[in-house]
């Protein structure tokens, strides 16, 4: 016998009508000639899919893409326009802040009121109280007005709430992330927990967590759901999309040829820089392209594992004489710290002096045997000099974005280590 579905939607539709001001509400209301003032949105378009009970669904989209309203839809808070929704089991949603609590009411009236909703009685919730109040440890405060709360100590009332209400489906969105890192810590030791036994729903825009926590995935985009299937896989797609990234020159085939070394002409393949970068320096030379590769299969990506190995290519015009001319990178995180660099000059190799060419190629080739997983962004330079005294001709800040998933949580160590770092020069 198959495992059952905890949550079955087939051609959920939501559409809102959208007025350009009050008064046209009014009139299509009163119109006999049942002229439209108003234009359909439609939030979600079709959608269907199921969840089986047990398993782990991340959702993913960028903003405006439909997920809270189909969240407020499976938890009962919004009507769908169309299609079909068939929930089996009792659903508790960790949603934004506010949703299911009463700003006027305590923190310990609100734990009652939320139990009521659930369909437990006055004792039933009082036997509950003491774990909710354990896992919130927000102390007195229990006893004052939600409404005085900070964002929090009330996601930390509210996630205890959601996960001690023995909920058959629990539902998460980006409300967790309002918490400090050690109550966030704590509750995904919570819902590692719990996934073993619910079915569990993740919305977020954090692909770490999909990816660690996470079965499937579903993506979904201006209402239509584009993608559902492996996390890994739809983790790079979505990513790519998101920094802009051309699908065509990104290959996602699961079953790739392994290419070996980067074939001649690489320099066509670079992508061009964005207009919209950040540069420094002269009039030297200037960094006009760049590309990250699986160095195994030479496709571009921007989304890699932590042990994967990598290969930089950079394209520079130089458009003056260049004597000791010096190529490097480095590598920042996500609140734009440098973690790491390096440069032709550290790594021993001399390069001959170069000279205005139309084609100045210029490959790194470079591992990431310990970077733990988030995102980086990666800023290549080229300078001439030594390391203690050089001119800097051309810095472009934060030219790629570089998304590291989680692997071997337990035996990351240090943020990165750049000593494999080779450099060689194409010709």
């Amino acid at each position: 016998m198959g495992q059952m579905n905890a949550i079955e939607v087939k051609d959920l539709t939501k559409i809102y009508k959208l007025y350009n001001k009050q008064t046209d509400r009014l009139k299509e209301t009163l119109s006999l000639s049942k002229k439209k003032y108003h234009k359909d949105f439609k939030a979600l378009n079709r959608i269907s899919f199921n969840v089986k009970t047990g398993e782990c669904l991340g959702i993913i989209g960028k903003n405006g893409s439909g997920k809270s309203t189909l969240l407020k839809i499976l938890t009962g808070v919004l009507t769908p326009t169309s299609g079909a929704i068939d929930v089996t089991g009792k659903i508790s949603a960790l949603l934004e802040l506010g949703a299911g609590f009463n700003p006027d009411l305590t923190g310990m009236e609100n734990i009652y009121l939320n139990g009521t909703i659930m369909g437990y009685s006055h004792s039933e919730m009082s036997e509950k109280v003491d774990g909710i109040l354990a896992f919130a440890d927000i102390g007195e405060f229990i006893h004052q007005p939600v409404k005085s709360y900070s964002s929090g100590m009330f996601v930390r009332l509210a996630f205890a709430v959601a996960i001690n209400v023995e909920p058959d489906i629990l539902i998460i969105d980006e409300a967790l992330s309002v918490g400090d890192l050690r109550f966030q810590q704590k509750c995904y030791r919570k819902i590692d927990e719990l996934k073993k036994t619910k079915t569990v729903l993740f919305v977020t825009h954090d692909l770490s967590v999909i990816n660690k926590y996470c079965d499937r995935v579903l993506w979904i985009n201006e209402g239509i759901l584009l993608e559902d299937g492996d996390p890994k896989m739809i983790s790079k797609k979505y990513q790519a999309f998101m920094i802009g990234a051309d699908f065509k020159k990104i290959n996602f085939k699961e079953q790739v040829e392994a290419a070996g070394s980067v074939v001649p002409g690489i320099e066509d393949e670079i992508d061009s820089l964005n207009d919209e970068l950040d540069v420094m320096g002269d009039d030297k030379a200037m960094i006009t392209g760049i590309s990250l590769l699986d160095s195994i299969t030479g496709e571009k990506t921007s989304v890699v594992e932590g042990n994967q190995e990598l290969r930089l290519l950079l394209k520079i015009d130089v458009l003056q004489k260049l004597e000791d001319p010096i190529v490097g990178f480095s590598i920042k995180d996500r609140l734009g710290t440098i973690i790491s660099q390096t440069n032709s000059y550290v790594l021993g190799s001399d390069l001959a002096t170069l000279h205005p060419n139309k084609n100045n190629v210029f490959s790194f080739d470079f591992r990431f045997p310990n970077l733990n997983h988030g995102q980086y962004t990666i800023s290549p330079a080229i300078a001439s000099g030594t390391q203690e005294d050089h001119r800097q001709h051309s810095w472009v800040h934060d030219a790629l974005v570089l998304q590291v998933l989680p692997l071997g949580y337990e035996e990351l160590s240090g943020i990165v280590h750049l000593s494999d770092v080779i450099f060689s020069s194409l010709k």
